[in-house]
């Protein structure tokens, strides 16, 4: 029998269809919904008259535009509030749990998912928003969709999807001190760029992946779409099934030993061909920081920011506008550029682990003078820990206070809005032009690199405080 990797035997599992010279039907077991890519699908579903088809497939929760304070009182931006009133109406009506503001289960999709069992080994999972690669840190197919794709799955539990190539990155070693799986990924994207994996699906592998905890493994996985892959995966195993095992929707008694019988064989066969394969060595890796304006452009703490005399062309006008928008020069050290503002939060850093990074970090220190921080949970789940874990005393020693669970400042969509020219160092996925702000200037770290530059105001390499 030939083998096989891990993402050919899910998605060949959940085939309905084969369009002969075109894209796959593929059967869906999980979809998440939020309030910004959903309200233009319902609609459709209404116009042809439609129900959605499995509702209790389907979870919903609004992150993207809600407020990070005060989320006991109405939404004041108006079109915001709508979004979120539309949201809570359409799962109404169609029969979907719906987890509102305020409410035990509410947080960043990519983040509620998990945490309720919901998302589990071997499945396919959408959403409608670019970082759904998150889920495939429990070894899932896991990706986003755009808005009429939405619908058609709201409609028919199903996607047409043309398969992706399949790449392998492994990363073998052990990580220094102070490197996390937030600088992995940022390391392999500055490596690799933001179009190295155009067209594929990420498996990550080595002993480093493996070393890595589910939050860390959830944040690498979360940044696959920042290389330009579909997604990304990691084959499941003890540490997988240990963080799964006793949430709300994760199986039981019986149902969990032939769970984890069928999870157990979900890993790509030993002589399983990949498209691409890379390898990288874990000890070249140091805590990163990006100096321009896509994820690409990182470099390590300590490092100096490239020269663009290697670069061509547009490539190297488009280089050099980069850093021009963020007032750097070539050559500049990056440790030392001051910070305006640090926000800890996010699909990508928004976990319990990364809150106890920072605490840990902060304890006995002080927040710089004229650095403001947003530090902002992922769920309910995650302040509620903070808060009972007593981190929440180890921030407001420091200086620092909690903001309640939402998006907040990794996209430009809710009050947390970096001002114009200020500097953020963000531990989110994006550092686009305008990604946090009109003309905010991100910097994307790790919660660490992130704690080091809120106590020091300039970025600092954590290693230093450590």
């Amino acid at each position: 029998m030939k083998a096989k990797t891990l993402f050919d035997k899910i998605w060949d599992a959940h085939i309905v269809k084969q369009v002969e010279g075109g894209p796959n039907v593929l059967y869906i077991d999980r979809h998440f919904i939020h309030e910004v890519t959903s309200p233009v699908a319902f609609l459709g579903l209404k116009n042809r008259g439609l129900k959605v088809f499995r509702p209790e497939q389907t979870t919903a929760t609004p992150d993207h535009n809600v407020p990070t304070i005060d989320q006991h009182l109405t939404i004041k931006e108006e079109l915001s509030r709508h979004q979120v009133e539309t949201l809570k109406q359409n799962c109404k009506k169609h029969g979907i749990v719906y987890h509102g503001l305020g409410t035990d289960g509410h947080g960043v999709v990519h983040i509620i998912g998990p945490e309720m069992g919901l998302t589990q080994p071997g499945m396919t999972i959408v959403c409608g928003d670019s970082h759904t690669s998150t889920h495939g840190a429990f070894g899932a197919i896991a990706f986003g969709i755009g808005t009429s794709e939405v619908e058609m799955v709201l409609a028919s539990q199903c996607i047409m999807q043309p398969k992706p190539k399949k790449m392998r990155i492994t990363v073998n070693g052990k990580l220094g001190n102070g490197v996390t799986a937030k600088d992995i990924a940022l390391y392999i994207i500055s490596q690799i760029t933001t179009s190295g994996g155009t067209g594929h699906f990420i498996e990550y592998a080595g002993s480093a992946i493996t070393s890595l905890s589910m939050e860390g493994r959830m944040t690498l996985c979360n940044m696959s779409i920042e290389s330009g892959a579909r997604g990304g995966m990691i084959a499941p195993d003890e540490t997988t099934f240990e963080y799964v095992k006793g949430r709300e929707f994760a199986p039981k008694g019986e149902d969990w030993d032939k769970a984890l019988a069928k999870w157990k064989e979900l890993k790509s066969d030993e002589g399983a061909v990949f498209d691409t394969e890379f390898t990288f060595d874990a000890a070249d890796i140091e805590p990163m920081i990006t100096f321009g304006t896509n994820p690409g452009m990182g470099v390590g703490v300590s490092k100096h920011i490239p020269t663009s005399e290697k670069l061509e062309g547009t490539d190297k006008i488009t280089y050099q506008k980069s850093l021009q928008y963020m007032g750097y020069g070539e050559g500049d050290q990056m440790a030392g550029k001051p910070v305006d503002y640090v926000f800890v939060g996010s699909c990508t850093n928004g976990r319990i682990e990364d809150f106890r990074a920072f605490a840990q970090f902060v304890k006995g220190k002080k927040k710089a003078e004229g650095v403001t921080t947003w530090l902002v949970p992922g769920s309910k789940l995650v302040e509620k820990q903070i808060i009972e874990e007593g981190l929440v005393e180890v921030f407001e020693e420091a200086g620092f206070t909690l903001r309640q669970p939402g998006c907040s400042a990794c996209l430009a969509m809710n009050d947390d809005k970096i001002p114009t020219g200020k500097y953020s160092v963000s531990t989110s996925n994006r550092n686009f032009e305008g990604r946090q702000g009109p003309g905010a200037r991100t910097l994307l770290a790790s919660p660490l690199t992130a704690a080091a530059a809120a106590v020091t105001g300039v970025v600092t390499d954590p290693r230093e405080l450590m």
